[in-house]
């Protein structure tokens, strides 16, 4: 049987692009999903939604956490230690392994958890042609991650930075040239800022990008609409349009094309 990278290279794509967990913070693992309601309280941490302790040490009262690309929204209310209790602001349904941001505050991650470690080592027998690294902070970061790669023998692989936080916009000049290429990912980079004030500065970094001859794709929900609804809206087709008249080698349809309703025709509208 078919393992999946073979089917990939099979039917004619020539490169694979794997996400690794890095920095980014997430929920753990679920029994079952869970339906929250405003003024509801949430527990984050020991007996409640795993989370990173790392979250929970550093988290205060009054620090507002976006779950899931902020379509849920909560406040911690107090901590205990062990864990955050919160209340939902925004609800919704949470699913397991879902994003976590906590805008404001510093949250000591490692670069590379140990799982993207064992996958490094896996990366080149897998055929995989670039990896990227969610949540870059600075140049070291990208260094850490090419020392891993030479580590394991895949020196070659390109590196995608994304820049998702407001330390990756301030040091991008430092690390632009050690990446290969830069991927603005407007999810969590939206959470980490005034929604309003995110155009602006996916202009500026995708100048950035121009002036320095780096390429770069944009992401995060491009075509969201899509994952429901055939068609997509005005504002959706604008949007690629713009990416693509300012300089994007790429953009991308995750959430369209993994749970989404009409993957195919997403990619053929892509295509166009």
């Amino acid at each position: 049987m078919y393992k999946r990278q073979d089917i990939i290279h099979a039917v004619g794509i020539p490169q694979l692009l794997i996400d690794l967990q890095g920095p980014e913070l997430r929920i753990g693992t679920l029994t079952r999903p869970l339906v929250l309601e405003p003024g509801q309280s949430l527990r984050l941490g020991q007996g409640g939604v795993p989370c990173p302790a790392a979250l929970v040490q550093a988290a205060r009262p009054g620090q507002d956490l976006l779950l899931d690309d902020g379509r849920l929204f909560v406040q911690v209310a107090g901590a205990d230690g062990a864990a955050l209790q919160c209340t939902v602001v925004r609800g919704g349904t949470l699913q397991s392994r879902k994003s976590l941001a906590a805008p404001g505050l510093e949250v000591a991650s490692p670069t590379l958890t140990e799982a993207d470690l064992q996958n490094l080592q896996l990366a080149e027998a897998c055929g995989v042609t670039g990896v990227m690294l969610p949540f870059v902070r600075g140049a070291e970061d990208i260094r850490t991650l090419r020392r891993a790669l030479e580590q394991a023998g895949a020196g070659q692989i390109r590196i995608f930075a994304k820049i998702e936080n407001l330390a990756g916009v301030r040091t991008l000049p430092e690390f632009l040239p050690l990446v290969d290429e830069v991927v603005i990912a407007r999810g969590d980079l939206g959470n980490a800022m005034p929604l309003w004030e995110l155009p602006a500065a996916q202009k500026r970094i995708e100048a950035q990008c121009r002036k320095a001859g780096k390429p770069f794709m944009v992401v995060t929900q491009m075509l969201a609409s899509m994952e429901q609804n055939p068609v997509p809206t005005r504002a959706e087709v604008s949007d690629i349009f713009n990416a693509v008249a300012d300089g994007a080698a790429a953009v991308m349809v995750t959430g369209e094309t993994a749970v989404g309703k009409w993957p195919v025709e997403v990619l053929s509208l892509i295509h166009i």
